[in-house]
């Protein structure tokens, strides 16, 4: 009987030697491909960001991302497999089995969700500032009063993008937006670098850009700015959005030669900033999202 005891822990053992061997095996095959050394072109085309930005942001993260184990992640291919699934939004086990990474489905998800986190532990609020104070505001006015397509008075332009998901198992229906497809319906505020100043992605697709407005907590602080006196701020958007003393939309029917048909105008070329940023935004990450039809 202490025999077979002893075959069992020996064979346990060698499996465990088994398993540490593929995981070094592994880790010699990701050092020796080391993605950062393809060309840019191709880089940018797994990717969707040239090396220098990606390391920048690797360097950012590394505190969070800094693994102990020898045979550890390092924080490098933990970004590139999360950046490459924000780009391709193709199923994790691909991901991971990509040649430049070599590693599994469990190790991939747990990179998206460690990078995730980071990001928005560590830059989330440092670069998705809504302007709130006086200086900040006053800067957001004159960005839209000098911009290619100035608007006087604007701090930034909304919209809504659908962005779509597999079907979730609980109050599936409400995922379904009027295109058919299952989405959350992303809201987002823009300035004319198309530099985010807000973004909700709290939404089914089911719920329109209205409604998503009417909850949100930037509409609160536009109020309260307007309620302290503050009349010559607003955010511009489509006919989707309720017309309102800080939100200003199209004024529809006015014939040409009327000053409510040239404020139109006006309108729908400033607020052009938004539709190109969802333009850009979809060229990085695919074909995953829509801009929403109001």
């Amino acid at each position: 009987m202490a025999i077979e005891y002893l075959a069992w822990d020996v064979f346990v053992l060698e499996e465990r030697l088994r398993r540490l061997e593929r995981r070094v095996e592994r880790r010699r095959l990701r050092d020796a491909q080391n993605p950062f050394e393809l060309p840019r072109e191709e880089f940018f085309s797994l990717f969707r960001l040239p090396q220098e930005a990606t390391m920048n942001l690797v360097n950012l993260l590394r505190a969070e991302l800094q693994c102990e184990r020898i045979i550890g992640l390092s924080p490098e291919i933990k970004v590139l497999v999360a950046i490459r699934f924000y780009a391709q939004g193709c199923y994790q086990r691909s991901v991971g089995n990509q040649q430049q990474f070599n590693i599994s489905q469990p190790s991939t998800s747990r990179c998206l969700h460690a990078v995730t986190e980071a990001i928005n532990r560590r830059l989330l609020r440092r670069w998705v500032k809504f302007p709130m104070t006086a200086i900040d505001r006053q800067q957001a006015r004159e960005k839209f009063a000098t911009a290619p397509q100035p608007f006087a008075g604007a701090i930034g332009a909304i919209d809504c993008t659908f962005v779509h998901i597999l079907a979730p198992s609980e109050h599936e229906e409400a995922f379904v937006n009027h295109h058919g497809r299952h989405s959350l319906n992303v809201q987002a505020i823009v300035d004319p670098d198309l530099k985010i100043l807000n973004i909700n992605p709290r939404y089914p697709g089911a719920r329109n850009d209205a409604y998503i407005w009417s909850t949100s907590p930037i509409r609160r602080a536009m109020e309260f700015h307007y309620n302290r006196g503050e009349r010559r701020t607003w955010l511009i958007g489509d006919a989707g959005y309720p017309l309102e003393p800080w939100l200003l939309t199209p004024l529809a029917n006015f014939p040409e030669d009327t000053r409510q048909y040239q404020y139109t105008q006006q309108l729908f070329k400033a607020r052009s900033v938004v539709e190109r940023f969802f333009g850009v935004f979809k060229s990085v990450s695919g074909d995953a999202c829509h801009t929403s039809e109001s």
